[in-house]
C-alpha cells in the first residue's frame, strides 16, 4: 500500500480550476457563445500533466515517463479507442436522414395527442442505437420545434423530453462513450453493465412516459406534423440495437452496423461511394479529442496513484462513506462532482474510473455494479447542466429555427434524469446488492 499523500492529487485540482475558471469566464463574463466547449481541453489536460511532471522530484523524469507508459499499457485503454473510432465511423455512415427517419415514422403512426410521448421515445432508440445524445438532440430538436409549432404543445416540453430520451440512450447504449469508458474502466462486459442498468433506467423512462402523457391529456392540440421517411434506414440502428442486446462483440456489432448502413445509404441513393467513405471518415475523426482525453487522462492518473494520491482519496471515502451502499453513493457523487467541473460525463468517468476501481475493490461492489453506478450518476448531472453541451445545443438549435429559450426554462420539465437519480438511490440502498468475489 502507498502512503497517502493528498498533495498528488493537485494536477486534478489545476485541471479543474483552469478548466473550470475558463468555462465561467468564457460563458457568462465574456459571453462567448458555447463557452464551456471553446476551452482546449487536450491542453488543460497536458498542463496538469506537467504539474505531476515537476512533482516528486526524487523520481527522475526518464522514471516518470515509464511509469505514464504503464499507464498506458492496459488494454482496456486500447479496447477503449478502437471502439472510439468504430462508433464513429458507424455514426458518421447512417447520418442524419436514418435517425430523422426513425421519428417521422413514428409520428405517423400516432395520434397527434401522444407527439411529445413519440419525441420521448424516439430520442430513447436513436440515442441507444447511435450512442450519442449530442447528437440525438441536435437531430430530434428541431423536429421537437415543429411538433411545438404545429399542435400547440409546450416548446420546452417537447425539447426537455427529446433530452431526458437522449440521456436514456446515453446511458443504456452499447456504443455509448460512456458505456464504453465506464465497462472498459471497470472491466466489466457491456452486455453485464447493461442489464445492471436496464432495470434503474426502465422504471425512471416508464413514470417519465406517465408524467409525459399526462400533460399531453391536458393540452388542447391544434394539429400534426407529416413528413416523407425512408423505413429502409433504420435497419441499421435495430442491428446495432439487437446485437448489443443479444450479446455480440461490440466490434462486430458496430461492422454490422457499418456494412448494413452503408450498403441501404448507398441502394436508396442518400450519398455516393466518395461521400460514404468521406462521412466515415469525419465520424471517426470526431471521435479524436475524446481518445486523446482518455489517453491523457491514464497518464495523469498513473502519475497520481505513483505519488500516493489515490490513496488519499481513498481515505477520505474510507472515513466518509462506511459500508458497501454508502460507498456505492460516495463512488456516484466523485463522478457527479467531476462532471459538474468539466462538464463532460465522459471526461467525468475516464477521471473517476481508477478511483472508482479502487473503492471498488475496497468495498466489494462489482464491477458490472461500478461501471452502472458511474455511467448513471454522470448522465443524471450531464442531462441537467445548464452548461452542458447536451442542453447548449438543443438551446441553439431551436435559436435557428426562431425560437429563444433559456436553459431554466427547460430544466424544470427535465423529468427523465431527476427520476433516473430516485430509481437509483432506490436500487443503491433498497435491492440487496451482490458482493465482488
Amino acid at each position: 500500500m502507498k502512503k497517502r499523500n493528498p498533495i498528488a492529487l493537485l494536477p486534478i485540482g489545476v485541471f479543474l480550476v483552469l478548466y473550470l475558471g475558463l468555462g465561467i469566464l468564457f460563458e457568462y463574463i465574456l459571453k462567448i457563445e458555447m463557452g464551456f466547449y471553446n476551452i482546449p481541453i487536450v491542453i488543460a489536460f497536458l498542463v496538469a500533466i506537467l504539474v505531476a511532471c515537476m512533482q516528486n522530484r526524487r523520481v527522475s523524469f526518464d522514471d516518470k515517463l515509464g511509469i505514464m507508459a504503464k499507464g498506458l499499457s492496459d488494454k482496456n485503454i486500447i479496447t477503449m479507442l478502437l471502439i472510439f473510432l468504430t462508433a464513429g465511423a458507424f455514426v458518421g455512415v447512417v447520418g442524419r436522414s436514418s435517425a430523422e427517419s426513425v421519428a417521422y415514422f413514428m409520428l405517423s403512426l400516432i395520434p397527434a395527442k401522444f407527439a411529445v410521448a413519440v419525441l420521448f421515445l424516439v430520442a430513447c432508440f436513436v440515442s441507444t442505437a447511435m450512442g450519442t445524445s449530442v447528437g440525438t438532440i441536435t437531430l430530434i430538436t428541431p423536429i421537437a420545434v415543429a411538433v411545438s409549432n404545429a399542435s400547440g404543445f409546450s416548446m420546452s416540453l417537447c425539447i426537455a423530453s427529446v433530452m431526458g430520451g437522449a440521456m436514456f440512450g446515453d446511458n443504456l447504449s452499447f456504443i455509448s462513450d460512456t458505456t464504453i469508458a465506464a465497462c472498459n474502466g471497470q472491466g466489466c462486459q457491456m452486455k453485464d453493465k447493461f442489464r445492471e442498468n436496464f432495470w434503474i433506467a426502465i422504471p425512471a423512462a416508464a413514470t417519465t412516459l406517465l408524467l409525459i402523457l399526462f400533460l399531453s391529456f391536458h393540452t388542447s392540440l391544434s394539429g400534426a406534423i407529416v413528413k416523407e421517411y425512408h423505413l429502409l434506414q433504420i435497419i441499421p440502428y435495430v442491428l446495432v440495437l439487437l446485437g448489443g442486446i443479444i450479446g455480440i462483440n461490440v466490434f462486430v456489432v458496430l461492422l454490422i452496423g457499418i456494412f448494413s448502413g452503408s450498403i441501404i445509404m448507398l441502394i436508396t441513393g442518400s450519398v455516393d461511394f466518395t461521400e460514404l467513405l468521406s462521412r466515415m471518415g469525419s465520424g471517426a475523426s470526431g471521435m479524436f479529442e475524446t481518445c486523446m482525453v482518455a489517453v491523457l487522462v491514464s497518464v495523469l492518473c498513473a502519475l497520481i496513484r505513483e505519488y500516493g494520491g489515490f490513496e488519499a482519496l481513498l481515505s477520505l471515502i474510507r472515513k466518509a462513506f462506511k459500508g458497501q451502499k454508502n460507498g456505492q453513493l460516495g463512488m456516484g457523487l466523485l463522478v457527479s462532482a467531476m462532471n459538474i467541473a468539466t462538464a463532460n460525463n465522459t471526461v467525468a468517468i475516464v477521471m473517476a474510473n481508477p478511483i472508482a476501481k479502487e473503492i471498488a475493490t475496497e468495498y466489494g461492489i462489482t464491477p458490472r455494479k461500478s461501471a452502472s453506478i458511474l455511467d448513471t450518476f454522470s448522465c443524471i448531472i450531464q442531462g441537467i447542466l445548464p452548461y452542458g453541451a447536451q442542453m447548449l445545443v438543443a438551446i441553439t438549435a431551436a435559436q435557428e429555427l426562431g425560437v429563444k429559450l433559456s436553459a431554466f426554462d427547460i430544466i424544470p420539465r427535465l423529468f427523465y434524469p431527476y427520476l433516473l437519480l430516485v430509481s437509483s438511490l432506490i436500487f443503491i440502498y433498497l435491492v440487496p446488492a451482490k458482493k465482488a468475489k
